[in-house]
């Protein structure tokens, strides 16, 4: 498949209802790649399963606070420029580019620099959704290091960072992100062609373009575009309601907060709270209690047009409804579970697969 600027559009869209609010503003990333493709050319998405077991790719991507994206904007040469000094210091070529997480600016910055330097980007990504922390990647389940790092920001600024762990990555590059203005580009978790295949998700880009293609079809058929996308995904409807009050912060290098949400249409008399931290993490109903926990995805989209609400475009008033997705069995186990369950972030509750929340209960 090729990335044009025909279906730039579709990938955005898909890769923001996969990002579960987070994975920064898509709006800014599409444009990024749009420009880049009529600069440069459309971009090849190429199947994991290609790509030589020895080559080098580099994932590209946004770290920061998504809040920040919304009023700093890119320059737009800072993510080519932290991928190049990437790949002088480990004195190797790249083979392609990738996503490190499905979210909207995440998705799409790569496909920039994909564009601008000829690569093909690999139809997979290294979680299946977005997750607000460096080292929340299966690949660091399966032993790939995040350093060495390079970071760049729009000022021209540029470091490398290496590091014992991935958890110390995260540390290091958020205090910088913080110095550099709250957000900055990396390039991040080098890796061969072997552990892509068998340590990231695969094929979740080309998923992000279906979810995307079909939400923009139902609508152009007044069909309803979330059925759409819950056939894709298996995926459920946990709610509808209006945003009755957003309590948003920028705290750590973070977007962290809570929305509320009073009943629409069937959940009229009930409320319903989302937690984030960049990435809506808890999702709670005043009848069912909770609904849906990372890291499994739920994700918020327009009540009429299905379009992924991000969490920093949350508003009060808005009518939405909210939506659950399995996550990647991956993410299910014990270790996965220590990476990104609810007890990581502080939420005193047990995780549940999604599929177990959504059957009937009997009192």
């Amino acid at each position: 498949m090729k990335i044009t600027t025909d279906n730039i559009d579709d990938f955005a869209t898909g890769a923001t209802v996969l990002g579960t609010g987070g994975g920064g503003d898509p709006y800014i990333g599409k444009l990024m790649a749009q420009q880049a493709i009529e600069e440069h050319g459309p971009v090849d998405l190429i199947d994991p399963r290609d790509v030589p077991d020895d080559a080098l790719v580099i994932p590209s991507a946004m770290l920061g606070a998504p809040t920040v994206m919304v009023e700093k904007m890119p320059k737009g040469t800072e993510a080519l420029s932290a991928f190049e000094a990437l790949e002088t210091h480990l004195g190797q070529e790249a083979y392609a580019t990738m996503s490190i997480e499905a979210g909207g600016l995440n998705s799409t910055v790569p496909i920039a620099v994909a564009a601008a330097l000829g690569l093909p980007l690999v139809d997979a990504d290294g979680m299946g959704r977005a997750f607000p922390e460096v080292q929340m990647v299966t690949l660091t389940m399966g032993g790939v290091s995040a350093t060495p790092m390079s970071i760049a920001d729009e000022k021209g600024n540029s470091l490398l960072v290496n590091t014992v762990s991935n958890e110390y990555a995260e540390a290091f590059a958020r205090v910088t992100s913080i110095e550099m203005g709250g957000a900055c580009m990396i390039g991040t978790y080098a890796l061969s062609g072997a552990e892509v295949r068998e340590h990231a998700i695969l094929d979740s880009m080309s998923l992000a373009h279906d979810i995307g293609e079909a939400i923009r079809t139902a609508k152009h058929r007044s069909r309803d575009p979330v059925e759409s996308v819950l056939d894709l995904t298996d995926g459920y409807e946990l709610f509808a309601g209006k945003i009755t009050d957003v309590e948003r912060r920028t705290e750590g290098g973070f977007a962290v907060g809570e929305a509320t949400l009073d009943g629409i249409d069937d959940c009229e008399g009930r409320t319903f709270t989302l937690s984030f931290q960049n990435e809506n993490l808890v999702a709670r109903d005043s009848e069912r209690g909770v609904v849906a926990s990372t890291p499994d995805l739920i994700t918020v989209v327009d009540a009429e047009t299905g379009d992924p609400v991000t969490t920093e475009r949350l508003a009060y008033g808005h009518r939405v409804r909210v939506i659950g997705m399995p996550c990647s069995p991956k993410w299910r186990t014990e270790e996965g579970l220590d990476l990104v369950g609810p007890a990581y972030f502080d939420y005193s509750i047990d995780y549940e697969p999604i599929e177990t929340l959504q059957q009937p209960r009997h009192d």
